[in-house]
């Protein structure tokens, strides 16, 4: 990529963190990729892609499609090209990776929340009863998806710890690592997952999604919708100290690495985009719970969310003619 001395137009940069488009965000990532190692061979990478792609439309064999609301499809894009950005952040720093490494780091990146996914005899609710486990069967169908594949057998192990990099409840500094290798693709991975959904503009408004996803789960203690959002905040500064900075080793700071090389600037524009989503929680969490609502208005998220219930589904009351 060669990079440009223009001041990025506004919509350049909101278009960082929308994406919804499959077939758009392969074609980011790939760029950025190329751009690591032109020879890159992306066959392995552009069939996991696919079939994970295939296990959100309801269309690999065995599953259904996966209906959770706030870890839906364009959550995965998100991470993918998240860690997609930090991979070359990380490379264009000094850390030069192979092209098995990338291919690694973008598979579990992929795959960290597929165990959301439901077998179609399984299908009640919309998967999010599968919170708490969800990390361990996504594991479980990365290792059946290796065989499948005749993939390597030794990507197995370090695939996992980077999936269990997502388990942001769990602590970090237990998992045993074989190398300070698969330590830093692990920290990749979860910064990815956090830093990708944190930086999403409507990361507010989704919030409702993942209050209906722990209601339907029976998870957390919050008294209500409001109670989450107004604690929001605090778990947002808690996961940068502890999570992103201590665990991770502060490995967003390299995305400014990355919009240097790519953009011509020095921001790190996902840094930027979470400390917006939070100043502006801030002020609308100040408020009461009517107008704090009112303040999220971005995607129709809570008109939909007020009529659904905790299992995702239609309200049979509002449903009703």
């Amino acid at each position: 990529m060669m990079a440009i001395s223009n001041t990025p137009a506004l919509a350049d940069i909101h278009s960082l963190f929308s994406n919804h488009d499959p077939h758009e965000t392969w074609g980011k990532a790939a760029d950025i990729i190329g751009s690591i190692n032109p020879a890159y061979d992306f066959s392995i990478l552009r069939t996991a892609f696919d079939d994970v792609m295939r296990l959100f439309h309801g269309t690999y064999p065995g599953y259904c499609a996966i209906q959770t609301l706030y870890h839906d499809l364009p959550h995965t894009l998100d991470v993918f090209l998240c860690a997609a950005r930090l991979t070359h952040g990380v490379h264009v720093s000094g850390t030069v990776l192979a092209d098995h490494e990338i291919t690694l780091v973008l598979i579990s990146a992929l795959m960290h929340d597929i165990g959301y996914a439901q077998r179609i005899e399984e299908e009640t609710g919309t998967g999010a009863q599968f919170t708490q486990e969800h990390v361990n069967r996504g594991v479980k169908f990365m290792q059946r998806y290796l065989t499948a594949q005749n993939l390597p057998h030794a990507w197995a192990a370090p695939l996992e710890l980077m999936m269990r990099s997502t388990e942001h409840m769990k602590d970090f500094s237990k998992n045993i690592f074989p190398d300070e290798r698969v330590r830093l693709f692990a920290q990749m991975v979860g910064t990815a997952d956090l830093v990708g959904q944190m930086a999403d503009r409507t990361y507010l408004e989704k919030l409702l999604y993942l209050y209906l996803e722990f209601k339907e789960a029976q998870l957390g203690n919050y008294q209500s919708l409001y109670d989450m959002l107004r604690r929001s905040r605090n778990f947002y500064e808690v996961t940068r100290q502890q999570r992103l900075d201590a665990d991770f080793g502060s490995l967003y700071t390299k995305f400014a690495s990355h919009f240097k090389n790519t953009m011509g600037v020095e921001n790190n524009y996902y840094l930027e985009s979470m400390e917006r989503n939070m100043a502006y929680l801030s002020q609308a969490t100040r408020l009461d719970e009517l107008a704090c609502l009112a303040m999220l208005k971005r995607g129709g998220i809570v008109e939909k969310s007020r009529i659904l219930d905790y299992t995702g589904q239609p309200r049979v009351t509002d449903a009703a003619p």
